[in-house]
């Protein structure tokens, strides 16, 4: 009732029906055809691409077929060192958001690597709450772990706002970017500071949360407030957003040795380019890694930079490629050490479900204790 009470539309003739609709009207798809029905075109503005530059199979055959190896190890290792710095950077969210005591950084890790396995393999970036479930299984008999953890993966993503602040203000600085483009960079960083001026006012720490009877977007700005509690430690705050830009500080190098495996000798702010468009690119998955969409955005970014546009394409794959096989060989690994399958990660909780436990509740991720049956 509270939420008709707070709705401006209620009051008005058929208000009830219009606020269904305008909800039924902004809901994202769900199902794998409505995602691709509002990805269609996306896809068209990539085959129109691919067809207007035509780039040969030959050319991109001949690209890769002239990778040097040991560029591709090391862009792997450089890939690695990114998760695990990051992987730090939500220890430290969690330790500064949640009392003790605190989940083990080891296991901190597996949690987020099957996150990244389930991102790179299921749609909807459904590996936020996968981490999130594999944590609060190991974490039996503590009341309102799971809406705090989501806080704490909310959090997690708001303190990526500072390096992708300071890659932006790189690229404008030293990229080789139309007038038009950098008006728009500058926009998003206001935003940016905007954005963190408001989540670090709305932290607060180590308080109990309620989150029944709230709809989906209050519930998660409601956990994620919870989560930014670290922003109320300067000490954790920093250690955080010192991880996160380490973690990045890798990416656009493995980005650049992988530039060199292709045999591409751009400078480092063209590697700064590309990285910010993958991100860009991939924040709607439209379908599966927005396969096509990121190799036509890369190869378009680095024909400013004299790339021929077959090696632009056949770069974008094996770019994504090597992340991919982080994501999902680290993910796999870590899947089976926790005793999960893909089919698990497919039916986790969302944030309508997310509910504090009551007690004598059984905590999420643990198994339902079956009472006795007595006959009669």
């Amino acid at each position: 009732m509270d939420g008709d009470r707070r709705s401006p539309l209620r009051g008005l003739p058929g208000g009830g029906r219009r606020v269904t609709w305008i909800r039924q009207v902004l809901r994202l798809p769900q199902s794998a055809l409505g995602r691709a029905v509002l990805g269609l075109p996306f896809l068209a503005v990539v085959v129109g691409l691919l067809v207007w530059r035509g780039p040969t199979l030959s050319g991109i055959g001949s690209a890769f077929s002239a990778v040097e190896w040991q560029w591709v190890a090391v862009a792997i290792a450089l890939n690695l060192l990114s998760v695990v710095v990051r992987a730090l950077a939500w220890t430290t969210v969690i330790n500064n958001a949640m009392p003790p005591p605190h989940p083990r950084p080891l296991l901190v890790f597996s949690a987020f690597s099957v996150g990244l396995f389930a991102n790179a393999v299921l749609p909807g970036r459904i590996g936020e709450l996968a981490r999130v479930a594999v944590l609060t299984r190991k974490l039996p008999g503590r009341k309102g772990a799971w809406a705090m953890l989501v806080g704490t993966v909310f959090a997690h993503r708001v303190f990526d706002i500072v390096p992708v602040l300071l890659l932006v203000l790189y690229v404008i600085v030293t990229a080789n970017i139309p007038t038009s483009a950098q008006a728009s960079l500058l926009a998003v960083i206001a935003a940016g500071i905007a954005l963190f001026a408001f989540a670090f006012v709305s932290a607060r720490r180590h308080s109990a949360i309620t989150v029944e009877g709230l709809g989906p977007v209050r519930r998660l700005l409601r956990m994620g407030r919870a989560g930014l509690g670290v922003m109320r430690t300067p000490l954790g705050a920093a250690g955080a957003i010192f991880f996160q830009i380490c973690g990045w500080v890798c990416q656009i190098l493995a980005v650049y040795t992988a530039m060199r495996a292709f045999g591409i000798h751009s400078p480092l702010p063209a590697a700064g380019v590309v990285l910010l468009l993958m991100n860009v690119v991939t924040i709607f998955p439209f379908w599966p890694g927005n396969v096509g969409l990121v190799q036509v955005a890369i190869a378009s970014a680095l024909a400013g930079y004299g790339v021929a546009y077959s090696t632009g394409i056949a770069y974008g794959f094996g770019l994504q490629a090597i992340e991919a096989s982080v994501g999902i060989g680290v993910g796999l690994l870590f899947l089976a050490r926790e005793g999960l399958s893909v089919a698990m990660l497919k039916v986790m909780p969302s944030a309508r479900q997310a509910e504090v436990p009551q007690e004598g509740e059984d905590e999420p991720g643990r198994a339902p204790v079956e009472r006795e049956q007595v006959p009669g």
